[in-house]
């Protein structure tokens, strides 16, 4: 199961907006490198590839393709501000080898 923060969600939502891309789902991939880590990627897709599974978060469409289905389980992803004034999408996986829990 994925999961999204609200703050993801939100600017999920608003970059929908801004690019015009309506209800297109936002495709997530997965795939893990020769050293074992994970390499991450989402975008607006509007193919429909056999396996594919679907997650809707408060109208949010999510696809997630049948390769990754298994590493994005567990997978919570995260709009955060790292540096001042500078936000991005994290992955918070317990699949990836190099995943470190937050700190609270």
């Amino acid at each position: 199961m994925i999961s999204l923060s609200n703050t993801a969600l939100e600017q999920i939502k608003l970059s929908s907006s801004e690019g015009n891309m309506g209800s297109l789902p936002l495709r997530i991939a997965i795939k893990q490198q020769d050293d074992g880590s994970f390499h991450y990627a989402m975008g607006f897709d509007e193919q429909r590839l056999p396996g594919d599974s679907f997650l809707n978060f408060d109208g949010v469409n999510l696809v997630v393709s049948e390769g990754s289905k298994d590493l994005a389980d567990g997978l919570t992803i995260d709009f955060v501000e790292l540096e001042a004034g500078k936000a991005e999408f994290i992955f918070l996986n317990p699949n990836d080898p190099t995943y470190v829990p937050p700190r609270n």
